[in-house]
């Protein structure tokens, strides 16, 4: 294993130490030893000899490489590959805001079909060439179309179908178009199953409703938008609805009087209500 003579000489640690307000913890040095010994325990239990990793991570690998070397007189190595940047520079990985995993378990493969939806424009090239096995004239002819005419975002849902069929398969991928589509464009909700619901409307600003308010005599639907946000007060309500700018589960409603019961509930939970285009919030019973 390496010294802590030699440790301290590396630019990564160097930096930290030579900043007079920021220093290094025990915690922080301590890591690589972490690491180096991480991969031991992965030599050790599953023959593993080979870890990859970002280009900041050279250090932790090789300690790991000498580690397995001294301990065991085996052989190990480490691949290692430019850190993948976002557009605001920060890294993308699992230790950042905002991340997003392949085990449906902790990203469902809805949101994960979002998030590649959801690349900034100025990314998506580049994420094609990272992420995906299109050949390298597919990519430049997608990214000019989408130069031409970003606002179609071709690019983006050539990304997010690439990405996520490989990752989770195309019956996975059907489903999460599906949901993509009735969710965001205006398809009949009742289509949908409870789990793409909860899936695709898991961001959703939501109001909670208890079943007896909808069962005993109903919640006006004037109430309801006040209540969840949508209209500062019942007169502006009434107005938004007879002018056809309000409508529930994306049907458009007209009539003032329209009253919300159980019937109206998607998967016995949900209600979608939306004021124009894009304002919308949910009466959620089990909020």
């Amino acid at each position: 294993m390496n010294s802590v003579n030699a440790m301290t000489q590396r630019d990564s640690v160097q930096l930290r130490l030579s900043g007079r307000d920021q220093g290094i913890s025990f915690t922080e040095f301590s890591y690589a030893l972490l690491q180096a010994y991480d991969f031991l325990e992965l030599y050790d239990r599953y023959g593993c000899k080979l870890q990859m990793g970002g280009s900041d991570q050279w250090g932790n690998i090789t300690d790991g490489c000498d580690l397995i070397r001294r301990l065991r007189g085996g052989s190990a190595y480490g691949l290692t590959m430019p850190l993948v940047t976002k557009t605001d520079g920060t890294k993308f990985g699992k230790s950042e805001s905002g991340n997003v995993w392949i085990d449906e378990k902790r990203t469902s493969v809805f949101a994960f079909y979002q998030y590649w939806l959801n690349t900034p424009d100025a990314d998506v090239v580049r994420s094609l060439r990272y992420f995906t096995f299109l050949p390298a004239t597919e990519i430049d002819a997608i990214g000019a179309a989408h130069e031409r005419q970003p606002e179609k975002r071709e690019g983006q849902r050539r990304l997010a179908r690439e990405v996520t069929a490989m990752v989770h398969g195309d019956q996975a991928l059907a489903r999460a178009e599906r949901a993509t589509t009735v969710l965001f464009e205006g398809g009949d909700l009742r289509t949908l199953t409870s789990t793409e619901l909860a899936e695709g409307l898991a961001d959703a600003p939501r109001t909670k409703v208890s079943r007896d308010e909808l069962s005993w005599a109903g919640l006006d639907l004037p109430t309801a938008l006040v209540r969840c946000g949508l209209a500062p007060s019942k007169g502006q309500a009434r107005t938004s609805i007879e002018q056809g700018a309000v409508s529930v589960n994306h049907e458009v409603v007209k009539d003032a009087t329209r009253v919300l019961t159980p019937r109206d509930l998607l998967a016995e939970r949900f209600v979608v209500l939306r004021r124009g285009k894009k304002t919308y919030s949910l009466i959620d019973i089990a909020a």
